[in-house]
């Protein structure tokens, strides 16, 4: 019955990860004009990273290993490597000696692409659940 449940805690894991992704371009989005952050520098486009989740388990039959895929997971927010934009502006406060600003390295058609396909990612998941609970109601009904 453990496995029962497994397709859910999958599509779960994955409704879970589009969040942190779109949460993640929001962010990039509202930051695309940022030119001085806390730190002083312009905002870095961020990317969350994810990988499988793996789970280990010994197969008391045989006494091996069994591995299982259990979703995906989180496992970083990291800063894009792409070059930042210099724009000639002489009139913005953060323009360099020669007149340019710094900006960051955010596209925002890219990060409209990438929002729609988190939002296809996650209406996928919530239609997996939807469907593998539509199951197990018509199997409730069958036991009647």
């Amino acid at each position: 019955m453990n496995d029962a449940f497994r397709g859910m805690r999958i599509s779960s894991s994955g409704l879970t990860a589009e969040r942190l992704r779109m949460d993640t371009i929001a962010s990039n989005v509202a930051n695309a004009s940022t030119t001085r952050g806390e730190d002083g520098k312009p905002y870095v486009r961020k990317i969350a990273v994810f990988q499988e989740n793996l789970q280990k388990e010994i197969d008391k039959s045989t006494g091996t290993y069994k591995t299982s895929f259990n979703g995906v997971k989180a496992v970083a927010l990291v800063d894009d490597t792409s070059p930042l934009r210099r724009v000639y502006d002489p009139s913005h406060a953060d323009a360099d000696a020669e007149g340019y600003v710094t900006m960051p390295n955010v596209n925002i058609t890219n990060e409209m692409a990438d929002m729609i396909a988190s939002t296809r990612a996650y209406e996928a998941n919530v239609n997996s659940i939807n469907a593998q609970k539509s199951m197990f109601s018509k199997a409730l009904e069958i036991g009647k």
